[in-house]
């Protein structure tokens, strides 16, 4: 199926205006993560009363949940200007010297996959954390001097969805770290509901219900799964209603789990071509034409947390779960006579 709906990838104008649109503008109207909600809501409010900028503030979790959505809605709570930018974007420690030192006070930057930093630009970030100060070099070699840079205070947001990446040195200095957890489908449903009147689309409960448990519980798809059923609907002169969004989703490849041609491909690789497992992530991306780092970090939570894969230290086991899943009899368990 195509990339667009279920993975990440560039996005035209339409679909930034259309994510845009969407995006809660607060706390209050920001849905699910409720825990992480409150806790952001007590950082805020306490850097308020004290007159501070809030501490700095690490997202981790899954790509869609809402990372860049919550960075906003922090500079935006706080009446903060907000500079977005991202780590592959900052490959030399100038890169992130030229942004540290353009920053006026009180701005709220936000580094989005931050885990892919340059080292250099990662040992410069510890210090501008801690004492709002840049050491630049000057020159080469010997005569080589460390000009001291003062910056204006500021509150930096880093986004990851692989925090293991992270160097401790890095980690330490995040006054508050927030896991962000896939949405439950009453959750969705919310999300739905609310996307639906910002488009004024007409659709009915058991048509969002069906989106909301196709959505891998993830608001971004959520919301990218109702544009697709909106497009099928204006095309076949129809209504938004379940069998609108059967067709639209069957069409695209999605099925009544969530899982896509990608997700399927994996766990068919694993139990076709490997037995069920275990087998090495390198492999598996091999096996299955994509890259090794879209598996982990965008198909394998939700295969995981749906109960379909498991992680060993030996790879990759595709679950009994699994087997059922794409229609094949579980085998015995290793060393049982047939």
């Amino acid at each position: 199926m195509s990339h667009d709906l279920l993975r990440p990838a560039p996005e035209s104008d339409a679909e930034i205006a259309f994510e845009g649109a969407l995006r809660p503008q607060s706390l209050d109207e920001f849905v699910g993560q409720p825990k992480v909600r409150r806790q952001l809501r007590l950082l805020l409010e306490a850097a308020g009363l004290q007159g501070r900028t809030p501490d700095h503030i690490l997202l981790a979790g899954p790509p869609g949940l809402g990372k860049t959505t919550l960075a906003m809605i922090v500079a935006h709570e706080g009446n903060r200007p907000l500079r977005l930018t991202s780590g592959p974007a900052i490959q030399h420690a100038g890169d992130l010297a030229a942004v540290l030192s353009s920053l006026v006070p009180g701005e709220v930057l936000f580094i989005d996959e931050i885990h892919r930093m340059a080292r250099a630009a990662e040992e410069m970030l510890y210090l501008a954390m801690e004492d709002y100060r840049v050491d630049i070099m000057v020159g080469k070699g010997a005569g080589a001097t460390s000009i001291p840079l003062e910056l204006a205070p500021f509150t930096l947001v880093g986004a990851t969805t692989r925090s293991g990446l992270l160097p401790n040195p890095l980690r330490d200095r995040f006054g508050f770290t927030a896991h962000l957890e896939f949405y439950e489908t009453d959750e969705l449903h919310s999300v739905l509901v609310r996307a639906a009147r910002l488009l004024s689309l007409s659709i009915d409960e058991d048509a969002l219900r069906e989106i909301a448990g196709r959505s891998r519980g993830t608001p971004r798809i959520a919301n990218r799964l109702l544009r697709r059923v909106r497009d099928y609907a204006l095309v076949h002169g129809g209504v938004a209603d379940r069998a609108a969004v059967r067709a639209a989703l069957e069409l695209y490849d999605v099925d009544e789990h969530g899982l896509d041609r990608l997700d399927r491909a994996v766990l068919t690789a694993i139990v076709e071509r490997f037995g069920g497992g275990p087998v090495g992530l390198s492999t598996l991306a091999v096996s299955v034409g994509e890259e090794a780092e879209t598996i982990e970090a965008v198909v394998e939570p939700f295969l995981v947390r749906s109960g379909l894969l498991s992680r060993t230290p030996r790879g990759r086991v595709a679950t009994a779960q699994a087997w059922r899943h794409l229609g094949l009899a579980v085998p015995p368990p290793a060393g049982t006579e047939q």
